[in-house]
């Protein structure tokens, strides 16, 4: 299904930077039918998508087909939302509940976090030239996914929400539909659960 682009390409540039639009009146447009006006929303958000999916499930090809396919269905939900509300909010529910359907249905076969090898994972760096510390590097990379990915699934995600993707402590709370506070210590008691399992496979 197309909304007049290619709905997901994570190797687009990205949108944070962009300039700014009136969200509400896009969704308006949405709402009496303009597809195009949902090309300006899905163009607007497709990396975050993309990357949000793929933090939370670990697999780039599942987070692609997911996030398309959340897009889809807020298309065809577009009408319920409140045009004064944020559109990612909204949408992130819906990308939410898709990657954890996927998670449940596919425990058994699910990929490991590892496999995100190429993106950002605490910065360590893949430029070296010496082949032993890659090989080092790259062990290390292993085993912070496998202590990510041995988080449980609330934990996991407020990780990936604040440390991966940036997000502020308000747009998580907006996110996850709970106050700063509760974010907040969450996020606390992630990262403590989070450092006690690296603590056990990194010394």
């Amino acid at each position: 299904m197309s909304y007049g682009l290619a709905i997901v390409n994570p190797t687009l540039t990205e949108n944070r930077m962009a300039p700014a639009v009136d969200e509400g009146a896009l969704i308006l447009r949405c709402q009496a039918g303009e597809k195009q006006a949902y090309g300006e929303l899905v163009n607007k958000y497709m990396k975050r998508a993309y990357y949000t999916a793929l933090g939370l499930i670990g697999s780039p090809e599942a987070a692609m087909d997911l996030s398309q396919e959340a897009f889809i269905r807020a298309y065809r939900a577009i009408k319920r939302l409140d045009a004064d509300k944020k559109f990612f909010t909204w949408y992130y529910r819906i990308l939410k509940n898709l990657c954890l359907n996927y998670l449940r249905d596919r425990a058994r076969h699910a990929r490991p976090f590892s496999e995100v090898g190429e993106t950002t994972l605490l910065r360590i760096s893949d430029q070296s030239e010496d082949a032993s510390k890659q090989v080092e590097q790259e062990e290390t990379k292993e085993m912070v996914w496998d202590a990510i990915n041995s988080l449980n699934p609330q934990e996991r995600e407020i990780i990936i929400l604040k440390d991966f993707q940036e997000h502020s402590y308000k747009e998580i709370s907006e996110l996850l539909d709970c106050p700063m506070g509760t974010v907040m210590s969450r996020l606390y008691n992630a990262r403590q659960a989070l450092k006690v399992k690296l603590e056990k496979v990194l010394k």
